[in-house]
């Protein structure tokens, strides 16, 4: 061919170019290729992780909107402003320029609404997405280190919501402070120390919201920011869980591709999210500052209560009897630091549950396959416990709450919410592991006779018996593909030669924790496949 008649290739265009040019320093064409394809499962229960990651980004883009008209000063100014109720009332800089958000700046009041419905969302579905994951068992090897990224996420949120509650320094915020100054001070030994390194001297002080605004708007979303990356990095790079069903082991996953169904997804939800909080911040009135006035030593609320997450601590706290011991001139408030020190220890019982569960079983395998919480009662009895003394707690927090909507004594609750701190979550293990049992039985049953029909069959001989429908083979797999493995063993005592083998005490008490969680009282045998071809041969089965 004539080189003048051949044709020259066309050049790239300007977003081709570009893409050349960033592939070629950072690699980004690789990467895509690997990780935007990667699939992910469907299931509605996925999406409560993010709700999480939706509700912190709108924090931090409404955060930095308040940031901007809020004053974090604890001067003392006389209130001039629109809010005509409180014209000629000393209150603080922070508490004014709260004010000022409220009524002067064009949107504030919605954005402060809207960053605190978030605040209780992204808590709230922290707490959520965390009980999804323990009941399906998702936290199991190789995501133990994830699930503490979780649990300290929803540790420094709580934290978080703390600070940022007491920050207008109005009479509720300022009860909680007050609050949380008294459960610092029953600290033994350095808890007046504390308090006054915290306040800045006697409370309440004058440097505690400026202490408090760099902390919350810097210190905690930074460390957050920073675990939420490190959170994903880590969903990506372990396989994503899935629910038992056919097709699905731990060795694949079924779903859809991250690019472009997942993302598409995604952007919707976030929205959605979105839209939700917008509408409650707009429609749902929360944390009316001013209709409580500013804070004063001398004066508190009636029916002052913290945001939700906060009602477990305090519950806690107001129905511990009030018992302290004096001795050498030093008073120790046992009333106030034994819950102040409960709340934390809870907390860590559950941030260390997977290590605990692994130490158990011995269980050394990765999981990718989701447990049903049936199939894992003892586990389910134990967050079903949890969250029955979290309610019982909340109770007590808002004890005058309840005393006053409902007529009754608040001795009476705060004696019943003392005695079912113990009881309650005895009761619903208890109970929550027999419907677990109940509910393997039921599911032995539907594989080996199949699923209730409805219709009734006369029978030759004259007997009535209901039709059942058979599974199939899918539904069939997805109802014993769950394992049950013999509970960890320290085997005989004794050996081939009548020789007592040492069994130290730590491996006595794994073996008796192993069978009480995983031995044949917590689990009721799956059909085989020798029980079901037995039974479908037979001539009675219908």
């Amino acid at each position: 061919m004539n080189g003048r008649n051949a044709k020259r290739p066309a050049e790239p265009a300007n977003g081709e170019r570009l893409a050349d040019w960033a592939d070629g320093r950072l690699g980004i064409y690789t990467l895509a290729k690997t990780q935007m394809r990667k699939v992910f499962p469907d299931h509605w229960s996925f999406m409560l992780g993010e709700i999480c990651l939706y509700s912190f980004l709108i924090l931090i883009l409404t955060g930095v909107y308040l940031t901007l008209f809020f004053e974090p000063s604890g001067v003392e100014v006389v209130y001039n402003g629109s809010y005509e109720p409180l014209n000629g009332i000393v209150m603080t800089r922070a508490y004014e320029s709260t004010l000022d958000i409220s009524f002067d700046v064009r949107g504030g009041l919605l954005i402060r609404q809207i960053h605190h419905w978030a605040a209780l969302v992204f808590v709230a579905g922290m707490l959520v997405h965390m009980m999804r994951v323990f009941f399906t068992g998702a936290f199991r090897k190789p995501r133990e280190l994830n699930w503490l990224f979780g649990w300290t996420l929803l540790f420094l949120g709580i934290i978080t919501g703390l600070t940022g509650y007491s920050l207008p320094d109005d009479l509720l915020s300022g009860t909680g402070i007050r609050f949380a100054q008294g459960a610092l001070l029953s600290v033994p030994v350095v808890g007046t120390y504390l308090s006054f390194f915290l306040f800045g001297g006697e409370f309440p002080g004058h440097d505690i919201i400026a202490r408090l605004f760099p902390v919350h708007v810097l210190l905690l979303p930074g460390i957050m920011l920073g675990l939420v990356v490190a959170h994903l990095i880590l969903v990506f790079y372990h396989k994503h869980t899935q629910y038992p069903g056919p097709g699905r082991d731990q060795k694949s996953v079924v779903g859809m591709p991250f690019m472009p169904v997942y993302m598409a997804k995604a952007g919707g939800f976030f929205f959605l999210v979105f839209g939700v909080l917008s509408m409650m911040g707009a429609l749902a009135t929360i944390n009316p500052v001013w209709a409580f006035g500013p804070y004063r030593p001398d004066l508190v609320t009636t029916g002052a209560q913290p945001d939700w997450y906060l009602g477990f601590s305090e519950g806690l706290i107001r129905v511990m009897p009030g018992w302290e011991i004096n001795a050498w001139g030093h008073t120790l408030e046992l009333g106030v630091f034994i819950p102040f020190s409960l709340f934390p220890l809870i907390l860590l019982a559950i941030g260390v549950y997977p290590f605990v569960e692994a130490w158990i079983t011995g269980d050394k395998r990765e999981h990718h396959i989701l447990d049903r919480p049936r199939n894992v009662p003892t586990r389910t009895a134990l967050g079903v416990s949890w969250l029955s003394l979290y309610a019982v707690l909340l109770i007590g927090g808002g004890n005058d709450i309840v005393a006053t909507h409902l007529h009754l004594s608040i001795n009476a609750i705060t004696w019943f919410v003392r005695i079912a701190f113990f009881l309650v979550p005895i009761l619903a293990f208890v109970v929550t592991k027999r419907i677990c049992l109940g509910l393997q039985r039921r599911d032995r049953d539907k594989v080996l006779h199949g699923r209730e029909s409805g219709t009734i069959k006369r029978l030759a001989h004259g007997e009535y018996v209901e039709v059942h429908e058979p599974l199939s083979q899918a539904q069939r797999f997805t109802l014993t593909q769950h394992d049950q493995d013999p509970p960890y063993d320290v085997g005989p005592l004794v050996d081939a030669n009548g020789v007592e083998r040492k069994v130290g005490p730590t491996r006595r008490l794994r073996a008796r924790l192993a069978h009480a969680m995983y031995g044949q009282n917590a689990h009721i045998p799956k059909p085989t496949a020798q029980e079901y071809r037995e039974l479908t041969s037979s001539d009675d089965h219908h």
